[in-house]
């Protein structure tokens, strides 16, 4: 089925002229994501006991120097429907805020303390800045620039 959306977003794109090259926001969003899930999983999976942090911090490190690359990447941007991107990300990061703050709640509960909960938290905190950015950016990079956002939606 994604085949399919890409294809026919491709020909959609060629149709109307709006087939320019954007950087790879989305790709280099995907894989800090994946990094920082990987650094999650990695620790949570030791929890109640410590786990040696090493491998943890290096993934939170890589994937958040592709969250600040990917910051840039959409920054560098000039023509591009900025108010559908913030729209977007501004109400996906309340979302993402909530469920960090619950996720957050959980490790504290838990008794997680001193450099795991410090890595965690910042993995929480790159993790809910990545998927706005991403879904911002995916829904924005299809809207027409110049055409103004709706009230409705």
């Amino acid at each position: 089925m994604n085949a399919d959306m890409n294809a026919d977003m491709a020909v959609r794109d060629r149709g109307s002229g709006a087939a320019r090259r954007l950087p790879p926001v989305a790709e280099v969003a995907v894989t800090s994501m994946a990094l920082v899930i990987g650094a999650g999983i990695y620790l949570t999976a030791h929890l109640p006991q410590r786990a040696p942090l090493g491998p943890a911090v290096g993934l939170l490190a890589a994937a958040g120097a592709l969250l600040v690359a990917d910051a840039v990447l959409v920054s560098s941007l000039r023509v591009f429907a900025w108010r559908v991107f913030f729209q977007v990300a501004g109400w996906t990061m309340v979302a993402y805020l909530v469920i960090g703050g619950l996720l957050e709640f959980t490790f504290v509960f838990d008794h997680t303390r001193g450099a795991m909960l410090v890595v965690l938290t910042l993995s929480l905190i790159v993790y809910a800045v990545d998927i706005p950015l991403l879904l911002g950016f995916s829904v924005a990079r299809y809207q027409d620039p110049a055409q103004p956002v709706t009230k409705g939606g």
